[in-house]
C-alpha cells in the first residue's frame, strides 16, 4: 500500500493538492478557530464565512495583481455553467448598452420617459442585425462553450472566429493564424479558453487581434482559465471576464471563480429586466448564474461551500508564502517542469509523439502518444503501468482522444517533474 509521499500524481482534475493544505484542511474539519465546530458545520451566514470569502479574495488580488475595478466572486456550476453564464450576462451587458445608446437617440433620461413600443422595436431590430457573440474553438472544451452560446442563443447570434480543426488535419492541436480570425464589430464578448485540458493546447501569450482599436476601445474579452490560472501573469485589464474552476491549480472541487470587471455590474451596466428580456425573445438567466446578482450578495446568495473556498484560500496563503515576487515565482518554476518533460519527450523521437503543434503546446497538459511498436494501445497501457508501479499516476489521456497526458499543475514539484522526465527515458530504452 503507498503512501502520499510514494506517489506523484498527474491527473488532469480534480488535482493534486499540498499536502500542508490538506492537513490544515483536516484539522479545520473538526474543530475550526477552536469553534468546536467543523469549518463546514459553520453557517454561510455567519463571520466565518465572511471573512474566509474576503482574504481568499485579497489574496487572489496580491497574487495576480487584479486591479481595483474588478471584482472577484465564488460561483457553483463549474466551467460548464460559466459556458451559459457567459452568454446570459454578457448578452444582458449588450442589450443594456443598445438600449443606453436608442435612448439617446429618443431624447429620453429614461425607460419611462421613452416610447415603450418603439423602444422594444428598435432593440429587436439591432439584435437580429448586430447581435453577435464571438468564439475562437482551439480545443474541446472552447467547442463545448461555442455549442451552448448557440443551444441558448442560436446559431444566428453566434460566430466562429475561429476553429483550430481547419488548419490541422481535422483535429485539434494548432491555433489559427490571427490574420484569419472572423471577428464581429461590437460583439457582445470574444470568448476563448486559454489553455485546452483535453487537447493540450495554451495560447503562448494575449491575442494581439483582441487588444483595443484605434480609438483605445477595448472588446469585451472573455477567457476560461480553468487549468492554467495562477501559472503564469496574465494582463487581467485586457479581459472583460476571467473564470476557472478550483480543482485544477486553486483547490478543491465544488467552486468556480469569476474575475469581472465592475464596468459591467450595477450602478454602471445593470441587467435588463426579464420581461424586457422576454419581449425580445432573448434568455433569461437562473438566478444563480446572474453576475449581478451574486456580486451583490458578495457571492452569499445561496448557501456556497465554505469549505471549499476556505482550501482555495489556504493554497492561495501558500502561494504567497512560497513565492515573495507572487506569481511570476510560480510562471518560472512552470516553464522550468514543463521544460524538463518536453525535453525528455523530444530525446526519443521513435518512442514518443507529442500531440500538438510546438508553437502551441501547453505547459500544465503535456499530451503525447507512445508510438513505439506496431500497437499503440498496447504500448501506452504498458507505459501506464510501469508508470503506476514507479508512483506516477493519473498519466492517462482524456477518454475522448486517448494518450497520455502530464497536467504539470502548480502542486507538481520540481522533483516529481524530473521523475516523469526520467520514466520517459527508461521507458524508451528498455
Amino acid at each position: 500500500m503507498p503512501s502520499r509521499a510514494d506517489i506523484t500524481y498527474f491527473g488532469a482534475g480534480p488535482a493534486l493538492l499540498p499536502t500542508a493544505v490538506l492537513e490544515n484542511a483536516a484539522q479545520a474539519l473538526l474543530n475550526y478557530n477552536d469553534t468546536g465546530l467543523g469549518i463546514a458545520e459553520h453557517s454561510h451566514r455567519s463571520q466565518y464565512a465572511s471573512d474566509i470569502i474576503n482574504q481568499a479574495k485579497a489574496d487572489l488580488a496580491t497574487y495576480l495583481d487584479i486591479p481595483d475595478d474588478y471584482d472577484v466572486l465564488f460561483m457553483q456550476g463549474g466551467g460548464s455553467g460559466e459556458f451559459s453564464a457567459t452568454a446570459y450576462n454578457l448578452v444582458g451587458a449588450w442589450v443594456s448598452r443598445k438600449k443606453a445608446e436608442i435612448l439617446k437617440q429618443m431624447n429620453a433620461q429614461s425607460d419611462e420617459e421613452a416610447n415603450q413600443e418603439r423602444l422594444v422595436l428598435t432593440l429587436s431590430k439591432a439584435i437580429d442585425t448586430e447581435l453577435k457573440l464571438d468564439y475562437l474553438v482551439t480545443g474541446g472544451w472552447s467547442l463545448k462553450a461555442y455549442q451552448e452560446a448557440g443551444r441558448l442563443l442560436g446559431p444566428e447570434h453566434t460566430n466562429l472566429v475561429a476553429d483550430a480543426r481547419t488548419v490541422n488535419q481535422g483535429k485539434f492541436g494548432k491555433i489559427p493564424s490571427e490574420s484569419t480570425w472572423s471577428l464581429s464589430k461590437n460583439a457582445a464578448m470574444v470568448y476563448y479558453c486559454d489553455n485546452e485540458t483535453v487537447d493540450g493546447v495554451e495560447f503562448p501569450k494575449f491575442p494581439d487581434a483582441l487588444g483595443p482599436d484605434s480609438n483605445g476601445v477595448r472588446p469585451i474579452v472573455v477567457a476560461d482559465m480553468s487549468s492554467n490560472i495562477l501559472s503564469r501573469r496574465v494582463p487581467v485589464e485586457n479581459f472583460s471576464v476571467i473564470f476557472f474552476g478550483a480543482q485544477k491549480n486553486l483547490g478543491s472541487t465544488g467552486v468556480t471563480v469569476v474575475i469581472i470587471k465592475k464596468s459591467l455590474l450595477p450602478p454602471a451596466c445593470p441587467q435588463p429586466s426579464p420581461a424586457l428580456m422576454r419581449k425580445l425573445g432573448l434568455p433569461v438567466p437562473p438566478v444563480i448564474l446572474s453576475y449581478e446578482t451574486i456580486a451583490k450578495n458578495n457571492s452569499l446568495y445561496n448557501t456556497l461551500s465554505i469549505f471549499d473556498v476556505y482550501i482555495a484560500g489556504q493554497v492561495l496563503k501558500k502561494l504567497l508564502q512560497t513565492f515573495p515576487d507572487k506569481v511570476d515565482g510560480q510562471q518560472a518554476l512552470a516553464n522550468q517542469k514543463a521544460e524538463i518533460i518536453y525535453k525528455a519527450l523530444e530525446t526519443h523521437p521513435n518512442t514518443y509523439r507529442i500531440v500538438p503543434d510546438k508553437s502551441v503546446r501547453s505547459r500544465m497538459n503535456i499530451c503525447f502518444r507512445v508510438t513505439v511498436g506496431s500497437d499503440m494501445e498496447s504500448s501506452e497501457a504498458n507505459f501506464l503501468k510501469s508508470a503506476t508501479a514507479r508512483g506516477l499516476t493519473g498519466l492517462k489521456g482524456h477518454r475522448s482522444v486517448g494518450g497520455i497526458r502530464a497536467s504539470n499543475y502548480n502542486s507538481i514539484p520540481l522533483a516529481g517533474a524530473q521523475q516523469l522526465a526520467d520514466f520517459i527515458h527508461l521507458f524508451a530504452q528498455t
